[in-house]
């Protein structure tokens, strides 16, 4: 319903657009366009005749509309919608080097104009990404990429395999998730769209070639973050002490559960439990696994293991 009432206004002030551009605006394929348009024909005015519904006009692949039956102005903001737009463009608009940040502060003036000055009340927003130097080094070096459209030579780190690789990738966008910085690329390697952290690339070149993503190359749906669990996968309940916290910042976790004493009960995925035996080992005694028991069960004769291993090392006590 938001999308038709929108749809309208939006044709209204771009006669014969095409469609699949339409499309793109609304963010939905244009068969399902279509499908929208030929419902608003049926759209209109009571009476619900000629000269009463919307009426459209189709040439080839383009698109206008000939009777609006009234629906000529765009949906207005309410004062709390406003509000939420604000900060989050605010917020968009200190991002180093995503965003056209000038047209950023084009778009917040508008809308506080069009929203009569309306002001977030109450809110504190601060950047949306901390990264250190190093970070912010990759994220220049890939946005010179981007705009340049050439090929990236990576050296990365997969915290699910706990190993480093060299990749060539044809970066396709930056984002930022939950405060996290990624590159959207085409991996020549794993030959697939992957997500990349930022934080861990550990060196980044641009390559003397043109980026060339394949045409099915598609981008990420990230509506429900950018960690997509599969059927095969583990899953994993720690509890964290307020030391270990920092893990489900830097770990995708499905859910989170404040305990007392700062302590935090987290839900994670895995598809690899000695690499998810080597985490909880190496939080020490920070970490305490609840489930599922095979795990738990890994983590103590791993850790018996290396204790087994540790008294028969020589003694440097005082050398």
């Amino acid at each position: 319903m938001p999308r038709l009432l929108a749809l309208v206004p939006y044709l209204l002030a771009r006669p014969g657009i095409r469609i699949d551009e339409a499309a793109r605006d609304f963010d939905v394929t244009p068969k399902q366009l279509r499908r929208d348009l030929e419902l608003l024909w049926m759209c209109g005015l009571p009476g619900y005749g000629p000269g009463d519904l919307i009426d459209l006009s189709f040439e080839g692949d383009t698109v206008t509309v000939t009777f609006d039956a009234g629906m000529n102005r765009p949906l207005r903001l309410t004062g709390g919608e406003a509000t939420a737009l604000l900060v989050a463009l605010r917020a968009l608009a200190e991002t180093p080097g995503l965003l056209d940040t000038d047209a950023v502060r084009r778009a917040i003036a508008k809308i506080e104009s069009a929203a009569g000055q309306a002001q977030p009340s109450g809110v504190v927003v601060g950047l949306p990404v901390r990264e250190g130097a190093a970070t912010a080094r990759t994220r220049s070096v890939v946005q010179q990429a981007l705009q340049a459209r050439r090929a990236l030579h990576i050296r990365y780190y997969t915290a699910s395999r706990d190993e480093i690789t060299e990749r060539t990738v044809d970066p396709m966008r930056l984002l930022i998730v939950q405060a996290v910085g990624y590159l959207e690329a085409w991996c020549r390697r794993a030959e697939g769209v992957r997500l990349f952290r930022l934080d861990r690339i550990d060196d980044v070149r641009v390559l003397d070639e043109p980026a060339a993503p394949p045409p099915t190359a598609r981008p990420t749906d990230i509506t429900d973050g950018v960690f997509s669990p599969t059927p095969d996968q583990e899953v994993a309940e720690l509890v964290l002490d307020p030391d270990a916290r920092w893990v489900a910042e830097y770990y995708p976790c499905e859910d989170e559960t404040e305990l007392d004493g700062g302590r935090l009960r987290v839900r994670m995925r895995y598809s690899d439990e000695s690499w998810m035996t080597r985490l909880v080992l190496s939080l020490g005694g920070d970490a305490r696994v609840e489930r599922p028991a095979q795990l738990a069960d890994a983590v103590r004769r791993r850790a018996a293991d290396a204790l087994a291993r540790a008294r028969h090392l020589p003694s440097t006590l005082g050398q």
